[in-house]
């Protein structure tokens, strides 16, 4: 059996990337909370930061789930490939 799939990513980009995008979100809902408009303007804002902040979630995943997938059929052939070029005989006649 092969070995499991590593991780490609540190844990440094990790955390670069969690940093990344609470800052950019409080950022942001300070930047609503803080316009000068009124109440329903600043409420839709924040129902539109909210939707984006879920697509993207959903988009990602999507994406991770579909590269997932890729690799477990590509792993999957390659196993395949791998048990026919072992039970393979060069040597052996067939038929005789």
């Amino acid at each position: 059996m092969s070995a499991p799939m590593q991780s490609r990513t540190t844990a440094a980009y990790y955390v670069q990337a969690v940093l990344s995008f609470a800052v950019s979100a409080v950022a942001l809902a300070v930047g609503i909370a803080y316009l000068p408009v009124g109440a329903w303007t600043r409420a839709f804002l924040g129902l539109g930061l909210l939707y984006t902040v879920t697509s993207a979630f959903t988009l990602a995943k999507v994406i991770r789930d579909r590269q997932e997938s890729t690799d477990l059929v590509t792993r999957v052939d390659q196993a395949r490939l791998d048990k026919l070029l072992a039970e393979h005989d060069p040597f052996k006649v067939e038929g005789v």
